[in-house]
């Protein structure tokens, strides 16, 4: 996971029929993507928000 990424942990996928997630965008709080996700679904589609944990990171 790149820097850049790391920055914006928030994910939202699109479902495809075919079963495979597509990364639309990422943003920075969970508030921005749920917002960003309504928006998105007034188009129709199936949108999920996700949080995208970077490896490698131990919360103490």
């Amino acid at each position: 996971m790149t820097y850049s990424e790391q920055l914006r942990p928030w994910a939202i996928l699109r479902r495809l029929p075919s079963g495979e997630n597509v990364c639309v965008t990422r943003l920075r709080t969970r508030s921005d993507a749920d917002a960003y996700t309504s928006i998105l679904r007034q188009g129709g589609g199936v949108f999920e928000v996700v949080f995208d944990h970077p490896q490698g990171v131990t919360q103490g």
